[in-house]
């Protein structure tokens, strides 16, 4: 984590910025606000994501989504005086900008309203937008929290309204911080409550860690895609089976598509794809280029929610799977296993992913995995084949070599 200190502001005291830097997959924005005698005053750690669906020049409709904030700042986030509350700024992209306000009361601190702006004078998010200039959406929230709790929410909340679509996750938060502080104590969403307390995941009791669990059925495949600006930049579609043991509990779970939601980025060498639901917190599958002409899932992070109430949370930046040619797709029909860990493997059918170059929104040509590739059984078959009528003709021979033998009487 790398912090930034900014210079003093009159009525907020010192600034201090930590945003939390590292994989693709992060992107968690992270804000320590001190004021004058150097002690925190509010503290929040959330992520988020945007899609705004805008009108174009010929009159059709275009969704874009909003993901990247590695070049986030946040000029005008303040501690708050006698007249205004705590304020969190946010600036980034091309002419997006994001605030967040909050009051206190006698026992506890609200988190009031969101404001939201996006520009559509800039050309590479919108290039082809019918209306130019900005345009802001407020949203009232009037959230209660105590006055001594951190407010946290795992789960996804969202936000819609003007066309403009909010998401907020992995949200922890609390204004009015005392004594220098951030309390331990959590007020809970309302989603991550119900998280904790109903969660449809049937686990299978088993007697040792190595014993096999009964199989689920095969999961529904679900196509999913991830945009830069407008433009599509990965596409996927599999049907996935999650494999998790814990305590001896081996747990199958299959992805349900219509009940996922999906995120993601894309940058030169790296693209992102993160599927979310009630109950997965995220699960990202990072890909990678390498020698400058290959790309392969490098990483996959995962974090979901057990029926005890605990989170299982497992990351491997080591991988090395699904490789094909930059400007293909790589396609595998048949059962595979990505082994993330000993504990959390992944179970994929009818694959079928392209990270990088993707053009207008299709599939390039497909590298097939090895387990479709049906023609490698040819030369099996024929060498087994083989193999056994060369095993049968030296059998014969030897049998046929024992009767001549057996043929002549010593005199």
């Amino acid at each position: 984590m790398v912090c930034f200190r900014l210079s003093p502001v009159p009525g907020s005291g010192l600034v201090l910025l930590c945003l939390v830097l590292g994989a693709v997959s992060s992107y968690a924005l992270e804000l320590n606000l001190m004021n004058a005698e150097n002690a925190t005053c509010l503290y929040a750690k959330w992520q988020m994501n945007f899609t705004i669906r805008y009108e174009t020049a010929s009159k059709n409709y275009k969704t874009v989504t909003i993901s990247d904030f590695v070049n986030a700042t946040y000029n005008g986030s303040f501690c708050g005086d006698g007249q205004n509350g705590p304020r969190i700024e946010v600036q980034f992209g091309s002419g997006f900008s994001w605030t967040v306000n909050f009051t206190k009361q006698v026992s506890t601190y609200s988190i009031e309203n969101i404001s939201f702006s996006y520009d559509t004078r800039d050309s590479t998010t919108f290039p082809d937008a019918k209306a130019k200039g900005v345009f802001p959406v407020h949203e009232s929230v009037a959230l209660k929290i105590p006055l001594d709790d951190i407010f946290r929410c795992s789960s996804i909340l969202t936000l819609e309204k003007s066309d403009v679509g909010q998401h907020y996750w992995d949200v922890h938060v609390q204004a009015f911080v005392q004594n220098d502080t951030v309390s331990t104590k959590e007020f809970l969403c309302d989603k991550d409550k119900t998280s904790t307390t109903v969660v449809p995941i049937v686990p299978t009791t088993l007697p040792s860690p190595t014993t096999t669990p009964t199989p689920k059925e095969k999961p529904e495949v679900g196509s999913y895609s991830v945009k830069n600006g407008s433009n599509t930049c990965l596409l996927a579609r599999m049907g996935l089976q999650l494999n998790l043991t814990q305590d001896k509990v081996t747990s199958i779970i299959n992805i349900i598509p219509n009940t996922t939601n999906s995120t993601g980025s894309c940058h030169p060498q790296t693209a992102l794809l993160r599927l979310n639901s009630h109950n997965i917190k995220y699960l990202d599958f990072v890909f990678a280029v390498k020698n400058e002409n290959r790309f392969y899932l490098k990483e996959v992070n995962v974090s979901m929610y057990l029926v005890n109430g605990s989170v299982f949370s497992f990351a491997n930046n080591n991988l090395s799977y699904w490789d094909a040619p930059l400007g293909s797709s790589y396609m595998c029909n048949k059962e595979q296993t990505v082994s993330v860990s000993e504990a959390f493997q992944i179970n994929t059918f009818d694959l079928w992913v392209q990270p990088f170059s993707v053009i207008q929104g299709n599939y390039s040509t497909a590298q097939e995995c090895s387990l479709d590739d049906d023609t490698i059984l040819i030369p099996i078959v024929v060498g087994a084949g083989l193999s056994g009528l060369i095993i049968v003709i030296v059998i014969a021979y030897l049998i046929g070599r024992r009767k001549s033998y057996a043929g002549y009487q010593t005199l």
